[in-house]
C-alpha cells in the first residue's frame, strides 16, 4: 500500500512538473477575442488595405503629422487590427496591425501607419529549469536587459515568422490589445527611457504613455498603458502636463488598471506568450515572482506570461523564461527589489 501511494504521488509530481501550457485552439481564440479586432476572424492579405475603425481628432494634428487624412482641422485615421488563431500540429497566432490606436495621441511628431504582420506558436511550452536567458554575471545581465536589440531574435521554440512589409521590426517586443506596438523597453542609449542612469534625460510620452519613434514614426509603448482597455475620447494631454503622470510615470501606469484588478490580457509578445496587466487572478498586484524578462509562471498548469509591473522592464525586457540572479541591472534607477520564483516555478 505504501509503495502504491508513493507511486501515485510520484506520478502526480511528475505531471505537475511536465504539464503542458494552455495552448489549445480554444485557448488561443479566447486570447484573440481580447484584441480590438477590425476583421471577421480570418487573417487578411494586407492589413493596411482593409477597412478599419475611424478615429477623429479635432486638434493636435497637421497635414504633416496626421497618419490619415485632414478634413479642415480634423485628422481622421483608421485603427486596423486582426489577431487570429489557426490549428495545425501546433496552434499558431497571427497578429496583423497598422499600429494605430483607438484614441488621439498627443505628439508634435509625425505618426505613420505601419504594417505589422507576424505569426508565432501560441503560448509555447517552456520550463523553469531550461531558461532561455541565463546570465551568471552582472555584465551578462546588462547585455540582455539593457540592450535595445535583445529582442531582435525570437526563441526557436516559438517558430516566429514575419510577413511584414514595413521592415524587420527588430525592436518589436509585442503588440498591445489596441494594435499599438510594444517596443523593447530600452531607449536608443540602452537605458531605461523613464528612469535612466547616467546623464540621459527621460523620454517624453503622452498621457497614454506612448510616443512615435524616429525610425518608422510608429506610435508605441514601452510601459503598460490603460488606454488600450479604455480608450479616452478627445485629444489627450502629455504625461508632463498630467500631474500624476509627471510625478511618477511608473505609479501612474499601474493606477490606470484600478478597474481591472484581475488577470487581464493587454497584449501578446513576439514569442507567443501572453502579456497581462499588473494583477494576477486573485486581484493581487504582481510585485514579485518574475524573472529577468518580467515573465512569470503564474499557475499550476505551467503557463508562463509577462506581467505589467511598476519596475523596470515594465512589460518585458527579453524573451523568457529567464533566470533569477541575485544581481540587478545597472541601466535603470527603478530596479525591481529582486528576481524571485513564483510558487508555481518550483524551488
Amino acid at each position: 500500500m505504501i509503495l502504491f501511494i508513493l507511486t501515485i504521488l510520484l506520478q502526480v509530481g511528475l505531471q505537475s512538473v511536465e504539464s503542458a501550457a494552455s495552448n489549445s485552439l480554444s485557448d488561443c481564440n479566447a486570447v484573440a477575442t481580447k484584441f480590438r479586432n477590425t476583421c471577421n476572424g480570418i487573417a487578411v492579405n494586407n492589413i493596411t488595405a482593409t477597412t478599419g475603425t475611424n478615429v477623429s481628432c479635432s486638434s493636435g494634428f497637421t497635414s504633416t503629422t496626421c497618419p490619415g487624412t485632414m478634413y479642415g482641422s480634423t485628422c481622421v485615421f483608421q485603427h486596423k487590427l486582426c489577431v487570429t488563431c489557426s490549428s495545425s500540429t501546433t496552434i499558431r497566432i497571427r497578429v496583423q496591425s497598422n499600429g494605430l490606436p483607438l484614441f488621439c495621441p498627443n505628439t508634435p511628431a509625425t505618426i505613420k501607419e505601419l504594417n505589422v504582420d507576424f505569426e508565432v506558436n501560441f503560448n509555447p511550452n517552456v520550463n523553469v529549469n531550461s531558461p532561455v536567458q541565463n546570465p551568471t554575471t552582472s555584465s551578462q545581465l546588462n547585455s540582455i536587459v539593457c540592450n535595445i536589440s535583445s529582442q531582435a531574435s525570437v526563441p526557436s521554440a516559438s517558430n516566429y515568422v514575419s510577413y511584414s512589409s514595413s521592415g524587420s521590426f527588430n525592436t518589436l517586443a509585442g503588440i498591445s490589445v489596441d494594435g499599438v506596438t510594444i517596443l523593447n523597453v530600452n531607449s536608443v542609449n540602452n537605458v531605461d527611457p523613464f528612469y535612466p542612469t547616467g546623464n540621459y534625460a527621460s523620454e517624453l510620452v503622452d498621457a497614454c504613455l506612448g510616443h512615435p519613434n524616429a525610425a518608422s514614426n510608429g506610435y508605441h509603448y514601452h510601459i503598460a498603458s490603460g488606454c488600450p482597455l479604455n480608450p479616452p475620447t478627445g485629444m489627450i494631454g502629455s504625461c508632463k502636463s498630467t500631474p500624476s503622470c509627471n510625478a511618477s510615470i511608473a505609479n501612474y501606469s499601474i493606477s490606470k488598471f484600478s478597474s481591472y484588478r484581475t488577470l487581464t490580457v493587454i497584449g501578446i509578445a513576439k514569442d507567443g506568450h501572453v502579456i497581462y496587466g499588473p494583477y494576477d487572478s486573485t486581484g493581487t498586484e504582481v510585485t514579485s515572482g518574475f524573472d529577468i524578462c518580467n515573465g512569470m509562471f503564474y499557475d499550476s498548469i505551467g503557463n508562463y506570461a509577462y506581467f505589467a509591473t511598476r519596475t523596470f522592464p515594465y512589460i518585458t525586457g527579453c524573451f523568457g523564461p529567464g533566470n533569477y540572479p541575485s544581481f540587478l541591472p545597472s541601466c535603470t534607477t527603478n530596479k525591481p527589489a529582486a528576481y524571485t520564483k513564483s510558487i508555481y516555478a518550483g524551488k
